[in-house]
């Protein structure tokens, strides 16, 4: 899927300089308890699902539309886990963008998780005591996830 057309559009105005972009990513248990990752095309590390979201967008449906449109995955949104800036980040083709994430726990409904688009390498659930190497703000996000106590994060 890569980037929104809109994304695409305003690049070709802006080449790479940074770009305030509205993200979601969400903490998705199964009834296990194991958390849906998705291996990243762009970077090849593992993290939580994430998305940009569309110009008009809400934000939990654009990431229950993520998450189905990466892992082939029905979810549905349990709780608003926090908000918080992340960036600049650099991708590999040179672009910076910072996100003003969105973040969620949400819980499986169906769907067998699998490769369903070209953004992720692999998907899989991880056991938490299983996970694989994740960049220290999606390692924080489920950790925040596993002691939620119904009051989001965000920087005070």
């Amino acid at each position: 899927m890569g980037s929104p057309d809109f994304i695409v559009n305003l690049r070709k105005k802006i080449g790479h300089e940074p770009l305030w972009l509205p993200g979601v990513r969400g903490v998705v248990f199964d009834d296990a308890g194991r958390v849906l990752l998705g291996e990243r095309s762009d970077t090849g590390g593992w993290a939580l699902i994430t998305g940009i979201l569309d110009p008009g967008e809400e934000p939990g449906p654009g990431l229950i539309r993520e998450i189905f449109e990466e892992t082939a995955v029905v979810a549905r949104i349990e709780h608003l886990l926090g908000v918080s800036a992340v960036g600049p980040v650099t991708f590999p083709n040179n672009d910076v963008c910072d996100f003003l994430n969105i973040e969620f726990i949400c819980r499986y409904v169906s769907g067998t998780a699998c490769v369903n688009d070209d953004e992720s390498l692999d998907v899989a659930w991880f056991a938490i005591e299983d996970l694989p190497p994740l960049r220290p703000g999606h390692l924080a996000c489920i950790e925040r996830a596993l002691v939620f106590d119904g009051t989001p994060y965000f920087q005070r």
